[in-house]
C-alpha cells in the first residue's frame, strides 16, 4: 500500500542530512539560496521552538492554492542600505509566541537553509527583527537530530563573507520575482487580468492600482505615490493602461513612479506621444514611414487646401480626441466634407482631415508590438455599411500572415514613438503598409482570441528580460 503523506519538515532534513554530525556553535553564519540572502548572520536558539527572520514589507500574494509572499531583508544589521526583496512559497500562518512573551499572527515561509556544506528545507515565520542584533534566529524544528550545538563556539561551521552581496548582480541566477503594478481604473477588464494572472503565473506580484485613486507627493528627497492613506512601496515594474479619458492625470502618476527609479514598460513620455494624434502623425512623417495623406488647420479659409492635400473626397475627418473608432467621420462628397470640416471648426475641436484609402475595403491590420518584435496579428474587418474596423464598434477579427514590410513598418512606428508595447494599426493600400495609429494600451481579449496566443505571458516574459534589476547595495567590508 503506498503511502501519499507529504514528508513531514524533520523528514525532509533526515533525507537531506544523511546522518551525518555537524556541531553548530550558538551562532552561524547562513545562506538561503531560495532567497537570494548568500550570508546572514543567525543566532541558533534551542530554547526558541521555531525559526524567524527579520522582514519589511511583507506581502501575499497568488490565486488558489499557489500562495506566496513577498518581503524585504535588511540582512545587514549596521547597514540599513543593504535591501534585498525576497519571495517564497507561504505556507501556512501562525500565532507565533516570542520570548518575551507576546504572541504574533505571523507568516510562515520554507525555504532552504545552507550552513557548513549541508543543505536542508526549513520552515522560517516573518517577523520585525530590526531591534534585535541578528536578523534571523533558528530554532529547534530547524535542527536535526544529528546536529550537536555547543554554546561555547561561535561559527563553528566557518565565517560568510559581505563582499558576496557585491555578486548578486553578476550570477546566473533566476532572476526573483518582481512587484509588478498594473495602472488601470477597470480592475474587470480582460487585458488587466489576464496580465495580473501571467504575472502571478510567472512567480511575480501583481497589484492593480486605480489611476485615479492614486495621489502624490512630489519632493525632490523622496517622491511617492499614495493611494488610500498608503504609500505604494516596492515596486520594481508598471504596466500603464491610460485611458484616454484621464491621459493627463495618468502620465503624471506614470512619471511619479519614473521619478521612483520603477522600470515602466511604456514611459509617460511615449504614452503622450502616441496618444497625440497629430503630434503622433508628425513623428511619423518625419521617419519616413508610410501613412495616409493627413492635413490639420486652425483657420476655416484653409478648408479647401486641406481636402486638397489629402486628394480630395471621400476622405475621412477625424476628432483629435477620440477613441475607438468615435469621432471619425467619412465625407463621400467635397460638399459633406466641407459641412462637417466647418461643424466641427464651428466647435472648436481640434481634428485631422486624412485620405480615404478605397482599397482597404473596410479592414485594417492590428499588430501587436513588443519590443523589436511583432508578436501577434489580425485583421478587422468593418461591419457592413462601415468603414470602421473597430472590435468595439462590432467589426470582426480574423488571422493574417504579415508581409516583411508590414513587420518592419510596425516595428519602426512603435520604435518612433518609443513604446515598449504597442498596437499599430495598419491599411493595405496599393503603395504599401501605412499606418493609421499607434496605441500604447491595446487591448488583449480580441488578439488573444483570434491568434490563440498567450500575449499576456509573452508580455510579462519581456518585462523579465528588460525590467532593471533591483538595485543591491554594496556593504562595506568587514
Amino acid at each position: 500500500m503506498t503511502d501519499n503523506t507529504p514528508p513531514t519538515q524533520s523528514e525532509m532534513m533526515e533525507d537531506a542530512v544523511q546522518d551525518k554530525e555537524l556541531v553548530f556553535g550558538w551562532e552561524e553564519w547562513v545562506e538561503l539560496p531560495g532567497l537570494g540572502l548568500p550570508a546572514v548572520r543567525a543566532k541558533v536558539d534551542t530554547g526558541a521552538r521555531s525559526s524567524s527572520i527579520h522582514a519589511f514589507m511583507i506581502e501575499p500574494y497568488g490565486r488558489g492554492d499557489k500562495k506566496r509572499v513577498r518581503f524585504g531583508v535588511h540582512p545587514v544589521p549596521e547597514r540599513p542600505d543593504v535591501v534585498v526583496f525576497c519571495t517564497a512559497e507561504l505556507v501556512d500562518q501562525r500565532e507565533i509566541t516570542s520570548s518575551n512573551g507576546e504572541t504574533e499572527l505571523r507568516y510562515i515561509i520554507r525555504t532552504p537553509m545552507r550552513i557548513g556544506g549541508q543543505e536542508w528545507p526549513i520552515e522560517i515565520s516573518l517577523t520585525n527583527r530590526e531591534s534585535m542584533q541578528y536578523r534571523m534566529l533558528i530554532g529547534r524544528t530547524a535542527l536535526h537530530d544529528t546536529i550537536i550545538v555547543d554554546p561555547n563556539l561561535s561559527c563553528a561551521q566557518g565565517k560568510l563573507s559581505l563582499d558576496l552581496y557585491d555578486e548578486l548582480p553578476k550570477t546566473k541566477r533566476r532572476r526573483s520575482s518582481l512587484k509588478i503594478g498594473i495602472l488601470s481604473r477597470e480592475p474587470n477588464n480582460y487585458s488587466t487580468q489576464r496580465l495580473a494572472e501571467a504575472a502571478e503565473a510567472k512567480g511575480h506580484m501583481a497589484q492593480i492600482i486605480n489611476t485615479t485613486q492614486c495621489y502624490m507627493n512630489i519632493t525632490s528627497h523622496r517622491p511617492e505615490v499614495h493611494m488610500g492613506g498608503k504609500a505604494l512601496e516596492g515596486f520594481d515594474v508598471i504596466i500603464p493602461r491610460i485611458g484616454a479619458s484621464v491621459t493627463f492625470y495618468g502620465m503624471a502618476v506614470v512619471r511619479q513612479f519614473e521619478a521612483m527609479g520603477v522600470y515602466s514598460l511604456n514611459s509617460a513620455a511615449a504614452i503622450g506621444a502616441a496618444r497625440d494624434k497629430l503630434y503622433a502623425h508628425q513623428l511619423l512623417a518625419r521617419s519616413g514611414i508610410g501613412m495616409p495623406n493627413t492635413g490639420f488647420a486652425r483657420s476655416p479659409k484653409a478648408t479647401n487646401e486641406l481636402i486638397k492635400f489629402v486628394g480630395g473626397a471621400p476622405l475621412v475627418i477625424k476628432l483629435l480626441e477620440g477613441t475607438q473608432g468615435r469621432g471619425v467621420v467619412l465625407a463621400e462628397t467635397k460638399k459633406a466634407a466641407e459641412s462637417v470640416i466647418g461643424a466641427f471648426q464651428g466647435l472648436k475641436a481640434n481634428i485631422l482631415v486624412q485620405e480615404f484609402i478605397k482599397e482597404a475595403s473596410g479592414t485594417d491590420i492590428r499588430c501587436f508590438v513588443m519590443g523589436n518584435k511583432v508578436i501577434a496579428s489580425m485583421k478587422r474587418q468593418a461591419e457592413e455599411g462601415d468603414f470602421r474596423s473597430n472590435l468595439h464598434r462590432g467589426g470582426k477579427a480574423f488571422k493574417i500572415r504579415l508581409t516583411k514590410e508590414e513587420r518592419a513598418t510596425a516595428v519602426k512606428a512603435a520604435r518612433v514613438m518609443g513604446l515598449s508595447m504597442a498596437g499599430v494599426d495598419l491599411l493595405r493600400s496599393d503603395d504599401g503598409p501605412k499606418v493609421l495609429e499607434v496605441n500604447s494600451s491595446p487591448g488583449l481579449e480580441g488578439i488573444e482570441s483570434v491568434t490563440d496566443k498567450d500575449i499576456a505571458s509573452l508580455v510579462i516574459e519581456y518585462i523579465e528580460k528588460h525590467a532593471r534589476a533591483p538595485k543591491i547595495f554594496k556593504p562595506r567590508r568587514l
